[in-house]
């Protein structure tokens, strides 16, 4: 079981190739290496360099534009992490809120858990007093209910950090809690910078 639970205030991650249910679904791309947001950045864009266009607290604001088309996105790792048993490996994590105009995608909150995820395993994020279906895949995290997404990024903007509670297909659990300072911030200037 997975569960993302937000503190009194947050949460965040999104990633170019994550399929939606009711939207034409591609290939999630692979968890990015250690490396960044260079590697973030490829795994989200299709492996184009992105450009920081600005730190705000703990969220950078990349652009890269793979095969010509614009894609945005914030990107945080979590200020702390923790494994049960502990010091089992993994890839780092994420937490992704990106845009790709070109798609009419906007906005679209996806978390990189570091590892292969349970078969199966259920989530829910809960944030500003409303609780979010969310739907596992691979390494990776995303809304249920799309209609929902904006109205979570809302809440999400207000809150100040996330909770992530996941169980890898081996039956390692983990805790990864990620700060939400500077979220909106990073978000204000990728609405100023991806428009088509």
């Amino acid at each position: 079981m997975v569960t993302v639970v937000c503190g009194a205030t947050s949460l965040a991650h999104a990633q170019a190739a994550a399929p939606k249910p009711g939207k034409e679904a591609a290939k999630p791309a692979p968890a990015p290496a250690p490396k960044g947001a260079a590697a973030a950045a490829a795994a989200a864009g299709g492996g184009a360099e992105p450009t920081l266009i600005g730190q705000f607290g703990t969220w950078g604001a990349y652009t890269a534009a793979p095969n010509g088309k614009k894609v945005c996105f914030a990107l945080a790792k979590p200020s702390s992490s923790k494994t049960n048993p502990p010091n089992r490996p993994r890839d780092p994590a994420y937490a992704f809120i990106s845009t790709r105009p070109a798609e009419k995608v906007f906005n679209e909150v996806s978390i990189m858990i570091g590892y292969a995820l349970k078969p199966g395993s259920e989530s829910s994020l809960e944030v500003g007093g409303a609780s979010y279906a969310m739907y596992t895949q691979g390494d990776g995290l995303w809304i249920k209910n799309a209609a929902e997404e904006e109205r979570m990024v809302e809440a999400l903007r207000k809150s100040a950090d996330v909770t992530v509670k996941g169980v890898s297909a081996k039956g390692t659990e983990t805790t990864d809690t990620f700060s939400l300072k500077g979220l909106s911030q990073a978000l204000d200037r990728l609405a100023q910078d991806c428009r088509r």
